[in-house]
């Protein structure tokens, strides 16, 4: 990583994913959590503050030690332990059936590989475990999507590697999970290239 990735971005990214419009949806995702939880791609915790009472830990996975560092004075406030945990959610560092729920937010259209990552999840959570999810990705919408895929090379180099074009649901479903209910729609305030937004749960499937 660059001088840029590391040090800029970050900055970069709170402040694109703290959006007010946002908050509502953190929300709205983080409904229903439970337990044990593992969130990767935790960023500056701008979900801080969303989890319900239910959750008892929260163990984070973040790569940016400078994301880490703008997180602090949320982590801070938290009355829910959050610790951080682990650097790469495609190479998780947690036994099989650890976790009671997992959540993801922004975080699918940015790791390298997202289809590992999805299966680590799958992995660590126990069985029936849920992941919950908020992510922009493809566009229902031809003509989106054919901006979306114009755009992805800049995104990417301007962006820390995310892609506007990623299919959520077919990673999710492929990565071992069974979507139990999912919303489509366009964030407000947002170009549609870049607000094309999936929010969801999903339920681990049965490892053979």
């Amino acid at each position: 990583m660059g001088f840029y990735s590391r040090r800029i971005l970050p900055y970069v990214v709170n402040v694109a994913c703290g959006g007010s419009t946002m908050r509502p949806l953190r929300e709205r995702v983080c409904a229903g959590l439970v337990g044990e939880v593992v969130e990767i791609g935790f960023g500056s915790g701008h979900n801080v503050g969303c989890y319900p009472s239910t959750v008892t830990r929260v163990r984070a996975v973040e790569p940016s030690d400078v994301g880490w560092k703008i997180a602090g004075k949320r982590v801070a406030t938290s009355s829910i332990p959050i610790e951080r945990a682990a650097l790469d959610g495609q190479d998780l560092p947690f036994a099989d059936d650890t976790f009671d729920a997992a959540l993801s937010t922004y975080t699918l259209c940015t790791v390298p590989d997202a289809a590992r990552a999805l299966r680590e999840l799958r992995r660590v959570l126990k069985p029936g475990g849920s992941l919950h999810f908020l992510e922009h990705g493809l566009a229902p919408d031809p003509k989106v999507r054919r901006w979306q895929y114009r755009l992805d090379p800049i995104e990417r180099r301007i962006a820390g590697g995310c892609e506007f074009s990623r299919p959520i649901e077919e990673l999710v479903t492929g990565g071992g999970f069974t979507i139990t209910d999912v919303d489509h729609f366009y964030e407000e305030r947002a170009p549609k290239f870049a607000g094309a937004l999936s929010l969801g749960t999903a339920q681990a499937d049965p490892r053979t």
